[in-house]
């Protein structure tokens, strides 16, 4: 069972000269050897250029803003949303590169991350607090993470604002997911953010245009999933979304996450895919999912 006491580290939050999105962005600690506590510590790979490493944040999944070239819908939206919460004002972009920054206020934002554990891509899993130094837990402390401490994180107001998905691992504790999970659900209910647009149940994949920025809006890991099958079949691939799901899975890469159902029943992504033709159905409550972690 996961444990609920989490790693707080202090330090600060940079965006000028990266390319933030909805629910990742990077973060310079005070201490980089607190990340030694961390499980797979050795993954990460801080920038030479300021230290800053990649975060994840636990529990959500912004619609994708730069996917390789692709994006989807509500992509920038979320990320505004979530730069604007930080603190990050007179943002601009750079115009070559349009999901840039060149240039913000303040140039840095100061913040505290909770986490136990370093992704299969360098990032630390966190929850991630912007609070006054004297509000925030101590540096380096291990921390109970109560739902009054979730309450206080972007994650939690990501879901509430309807402005990322609902995604969790096993890696997280069973309560975290079930407060994540009914903070969610309430957004969904009223329509918010996008859960206005998702239409994951039932869409069509026709081409990358069909799931681009004026597409449907799906779950951003099936997005992804599908970015890479339409390539594949450019490449060759004969077969649907579920069959390269399958037949792409290797032993370090496997696309096909497992994934448990009401935290009880273990099936692969491909096993809740059913397609004809160009028509895909998803068969199950996206907020039935809990993916395990890889």
């Amino acid at each position: 069972m996961a444990s609920h006491f989490f790693l707080c580290i202090h330090g600060k939050l940079v965006i000028v000269a990266y390319e933030p999105d909805g629910d990742s962005v990077r973060f310079i600690a005070d201490d980089a050897t607190h990340y030694q506590a961390l499980t797979r510590a050795d993954r990460i790979r801080p920038s030479k250029r300021d230290g800053s490493v990649q975060l994840r944040f636990e529990g959500v999944d912004a619609p994708e803003l730069h996917y390789g070239s692709d994006a989807q819908p509500l992509g920038d939206t979320a990320r505004d949303a979530l730069l604007g919460w930080i603190g990050f004002t007179a943002i601009e972009f750079d115009k070559r590169q349009p999901t840039k920054v060149t240039t913000a206020e303040p140039v840095t934002v100061r913040a505290a991350i909770l986490a136990q554990m370093v992704e299969v891509n360098g990032r630390p899993v966190a929850y991630v607090l912007v609070e006054t130094a004297d509000a925030l837990p101590a540096d380096g402390a291990w921390v109970n993470v109560d739902q009054a401490l979730l309450e206080r994180t972007l994650n939690v107001r990501l879901l509430s604002e309807g402005q990322a998905y609902y995604t969790v691992y096993t890696s997280a504790p069973m309560s975290h997911r079930s407060h994540l999970r009914s903070v969610a659900d309430k957004a969904r209910t009223s329509g918010m953010g996008v859960w206005g647009r998702d239409t994951t149940p039932d869409w069509v994949l026709a081409d990358q245009a069909s799931i681009g920025t004026n597409g449907q809006l799906i779950l951003p890991k099936l997005f992804r999933r599908c970015t890479d099958y339409l390539k594949a079949v450019d490449k060759g691939f004969i077969g649907n979304l579920g069959d390269w799901l399958i037949s792409s899975a290797t032993s370090s890469r496997d696309e096909n996450d497992r994934v448990l159902i009401r935290d009880t029943t273990e099936v692969h992504l491909s096993d809740l895919i059913q397609q004809r033709n160009q028509h895909i159905a998803f068969q199950a409550d996206l907020l039935d999912l809990t993916f395990v972690e890889k």
